[in-house]
């Protein structure tokens, strides 16, 4: 199975709730590693670089100044199928109809204030990494308890 690394950014509602250690305990909670972490004062070019496949949609503007009105807490998270792992610890995008267990299902009630974005696919992945970490923030290591994590069967 592949080890990846992906992206995912705590959004200025769970930056303002301070939900991002619990965010990130669940993440971590998981067996996921944390490989770059960094708080951000997202810019509008950086918001409308992420968000460019929404451009063209009426909700590109509220959301633009949704994600640059607080600090984000953004990051690299490696494990094995971190992708499809991370979207599934996230949950679905409204809060409401979010499955219990989840981000999203246990701590939000909004489909457009809806805590933390994570990487859809590996090629969003390896796009969104690189617009938000420089070379060098990202810091790729083996945790000694992956053993307990993985059956050697997953590596």
């Amino acid at each position: 199975m592949p080890m990846e690394t992906t992206f995912l950014f705590i959004k200025p509602d769970a930056v303002q709730r301070g939900l991002a250690g619990n965010i990130i305990a669940r993440i971590e909670a998981k067996g996921l590693t944390i490989v770059g972490t960094k708080m951000v004062q997202v810019s509008p070019e950086l918001a409308k670089a992420h968000y460019a496949e929404h451009a063209e949609r009426s909700f590109f503007p509220t959301l633009l100044a949704f994600v640059t009105s607080s600090p984000v807490i953004a990051l690299a998270v490696r494990g094995v199928n971190a992708i499809s792992v991370c979207r599934n610890l996230i949950g679905a995008t409204n809060g409401q109809k979010a499955a219990p267990g989840t981000i999203r299902g246990d701590l939000g009630m909004s489909a457009g204030n809806n805590l933390i974005h994570g990487s859809d696919s590996p090629e969003a992945a390896a796009k969104e990494l690189a617009l938000w970490f420089k070379a060098g923030e990202i810091q790729p290591y083996d945790r000694t308890i992956n053993n307990w994590v993985y059956d050697p069967s997953d590596l």
